[in-house]
C-alpha cells in the first residue's frame, strides 16, 4: 500500500469513527487551513491555488451554515448571520484577490474553531 493509499485510509477511518463535536472541530481545522494556505498562495502570486482553496472553505462554511439547526440555540441565528458574512467576505476576497478579507475570515475561523474545541472537550469530559 501505498504512502497516499494510507493516508487516505488513516483520514477516513479517523472522519467514520469521530464524534459529532470531534468531526465539527475537523471541519473548522480544514476551514481555517485552507484560508492559510489561500492567503500564502496569494501573496506568492499562485491566483488558481488561492481560489480552489477559498472556494473549498466558502464550501464548509455552506456545509456549517446549511447543517445549523438555528431553533435550538438562541444564538444559531447570531452564527448563520457570522457564516453568510464569512461566505459573502470570500467571495469578495477570491474576486478581488484581496489577502486582507482572507484573514479576516480566518480569524472568525479560528476563534470559533478555539470554542468548539473547547466545548468539544468539555462533552468528552462529562462522558457524553
Amino acid at each position: 500500500m501505498t504512502t497516499q493509499a494510507l493516508r487516505n485510509r488513516y483520514v477516513t477511518d479517523s472522519v467514520s469513527t469521530a464524534p459529532p463535536a470531534q468531526l465539527l472541530v475537523m471541519l473548522y481545522d480544514r476551514l481555517v487551513l485552507d484560508l492559510m494556505i489561500a492567503g500564502q498562495a496569494l501573496e506568492a502570486g499562485e491566483t488558481a491555488t488561492s481560489s480552489s482553496r477559498v472556494y473549498h472553505a466558502q464550501e464548509i462554511l455552506m456545509e456549517l451554515r446549511a447543517t445549523l439547526d438555528t431553533s435550538v440555540w438562541s444564538g444559531g441565528p447570531g452564527l448563520a448571520s457570522l457564516y453568510s458574512f464569512m461566505i459573502n467576505e470570500l467571495v469578495q476576497a477570491n474576486v478581488a484577490g484581496d489577502r486582507a478579507r482572507i484573514e479576516t475570515v480566518q480569524g472568525f475561523a479560528e476563534q470559533l474553531r478555539d470554542a468548539w474545541r473547547e466545548a468539544a472537550t468539555q462533552v468528552t469530559a462529562q462522558g457524553r
